[in-house]
Formats: structure tokens, sequence, C-alpha cells
């Protein structure tokens, strides 16, 4: 069952760095950290009329790093949610993190409250890249924090970045392997985005940062998206929220308003180039779950242009019977679909 939550906002509260990427007032449409009173009316409003099971609902604290906040500001909205937890019967709390700031100390505020996961801002497990990006942290203490969370008994989200000043493809499935190695239950993969304004935006206007194009960042990002999948792991967001304020302020980097459905295209387009470019005569019917009809024909049928200049001819039909993120695959002349080839493209956890 899918998981909810009723995002607050926190733009730079308690972040001791303003990284070379950030610019939270943008991204989450904020423009200042909301006090208790203001988090509580929007939560009750939220929750007045709230269409989705509360028991699948989590009160989630992102933007800023929650632990590095002032103790009685985050006393405060502990306490708000767990109220409404209790309430409302939600699931728990949520909250994002810096990995240096997350301590015994800190688990043990959390604890005394029905907070359930807690997310740290990794972003890159190359200490260079870090260094270069201002993160402030190690990859050690990443790895630290991810521990005490875990040992708490919380569940550990780990967020990375695809593209920061410094990337290669290696440094980023370093990255992604180091993650992995850490046990996450979810990740939340960000393509970097250069937004007019932020420090990142100064070093791409003096020609210093060589940062990937969106081709090679959706190819990329497929196979991170593949990867987690295949070890478990839920990718919980890929992309960054398409807004009007980014689209307005973007000047370069891995953006598109539907940047997950254009590597899970990717992904589908992989699927069906792996088997069909096996057989002498390469035409089939290819069966897809209607939700991902859309992903498996690709944006402007270009997965169907892609095979066709391959030499594959691909005809793409929704059926409810085939399970979401796999593609039922019947080679011309098939007469029963029990013949055809059944493929996963996409893991459980992310469809």
């Amino acid at each position: 069952m899918s998981c909810h939550n009723i995002p607050v906002f926190l733009p730079h509260a308690g972040c001791p760095h303003r990284c070379l990427f950030c610019d939270q007032n943008s991204i989450s449409g904020a423009v200042r950290t909301p006090s208790p009173g203001e988090v509580r009316e929007f939560l009750e409003q939220s929750l007045k009329d709230y269409p989705h099971d509360p028991a699948q609902t989590e009160i989630a604290y992102f933007g800023g790093s929650f632990t590095c906040m002032d103790p009685g500001y985050q006393n405060r909205l502990l306490e708000i949610a767990g109220e409404l937890t209790a309430r409302y019967k939600l699931k728990g709390i949520r909250l994002s993190t810096r990995p240096d700031g997350i301590s015994p100390e800190a688990i043990r505020l959390l604890r005394r409250y029905p907070v359930r996961a807690v997310e740290l801002g990794a972003q890159s497990m190359s200490d260079e890249v870090l260094l270069k990006n201002r993160r402030g942290h190690t990859a050690a203490q990443t790895a630290c924090a991810a521990g005490l969370i875990r040992q708490a008994g919380l569940e550990l989200g780990l967020q990375m970045m695809v593209g920061l000043l410094g990337d290669t493809e290696s440094t980023v499935w370093d990255t992604a392997r180091q993650l992995a190695a850490l046990k996450p239950a979810a990740v939340r993969i960000y393509p970097m985005v250069i937004l007019r304004g932020t420090p990142a935006f100064a070093v791409w206007q003096r020609g210093e940062y060589p940062i990937f194009s969106l081709e090679e960042g959706i190819a990329l990002c497929a196979g991170l998206l593949e990867f987690f999948q295949g070890q478990g792991i839920r990718v919980i967001k890929l992309g960054l929220h398409a807004s009007r304020d980014v689209e307005e302020r973007f000047a370069a980097g891995l953006y598109h308003s539907a940047f997950r459905e254009l590597c899970e295209s990717r992904l589908y387009r992989q699927g069906m180039f792996s088997q069909i470019s096996r057989w002498e005569v390469k035409r089939a019917t290819v069966y897809v779950h209607p939700k991902g009809l859309s992903a498996c024909i690709g944006q402007k049928r270009e997965n169907i242009i892609w095979l066709h200049r391959q030499g594959m001819e691909v005809r793409v039909k929704p059926k409810e019977t085939i399970s979401r993120g796999k593609l039922l695959l019947c080679p011309e002349g098939c007469e029963k679909e029990e013949q055809g080839i059944a493929v996963k493209v996409i893991g459980a956890a992310g469809v």
C-alpha cells in the first residue's frame, strides 16, 4: 500500500551552510520558515477533509535540517505533529536533516515522539565532491548517521544528487553503491538543476561547471532507478518538483517536468530492445499495464521511433492483467499470450 505525506517545508531552517546548489525558497515555494502556529494551522486545514487513508499518511518536515534547528522550535513542531498524529490516527512523522545533524542526543529527542522515518541529505559519498559543493560534512558522517538511525529502529531514507560540481558517471555510481550498502528503506534522487541566483549559477556562468546533458542525465538516472529497485530499495522521488518558479529561473542542468517518466521510459525501451534484438523476425506486439502505456511508448512516440530505426516493428497495447512495471512481448505469429516473453522493467518499489 502506498504511503502519503503532508509536507511542511522549512526552507533553510537549521542549515549551517549554503550549498553551491541550494535555493530551497524557489524549490519549495516558501519564502520563510513558518511559525509553530502557522504549521498547526496548515496541518489542521490539510487534515480537515483529507482524501487518503490516515493510517498510511505521514506528517513530513522537509526543506531544512530538522535536527539542527533551535531545540525549542524542534520540540514545538514535534509536539504539534505528535498531537495530530494521535488525533487523526496517522502513520507518524517523517523528517529530513543533514548527516552531521544526527547524534545519540538527537535520536533520543526524536524517539520521544511518533517519528518513524528520517531522511539524510547525503547528496554524494565522494568527499571531494562534497567539498566542492560546500556541503560541510563527509561521507563518513553519512555512514555514521545512517547507522544511528537504523539502530534506533527508525526507517532510513537517503537523498542523493546527480550532476553536482565535480561529479562524473563514476562518482555517481560509487555514491549509489555506497548508499545502497547503508541499507536504506528508500532513496530520493535529485538531478542537478542550476538556477539563476544560486552560487552554482555563478560558477556555471564562468564556464567552470561542466554539467551533464539532459540525455546523459536520463541514461544515468534510469540506471540508478533500475539499480536501487533491484536492491529492494524504494525510489520515492526522481527529479525536481516541477514549478513555475523553477522553470523561470532554470539556467542549465537536468530538468524536465516529467523527468521520472523519461527515465522509466528508457527502461521500457531497453526491456523491449534487449529481447526483440535477438529475434530473427524483429516484429512484436507488446502488452503493458495501462498505467505504464505512456512511458512504454515514450513521449511523442520516441521509443517506437527509436526501435524502428533499429529495424524493429513494435505495437504497444494496454492490458490490465499485465503487472505494473512488466512487459509481455509476443513475437509476430504468436497465437497465444502464454507464448509471449515476460520482462520485468521496473521493480514493484517504483510503480
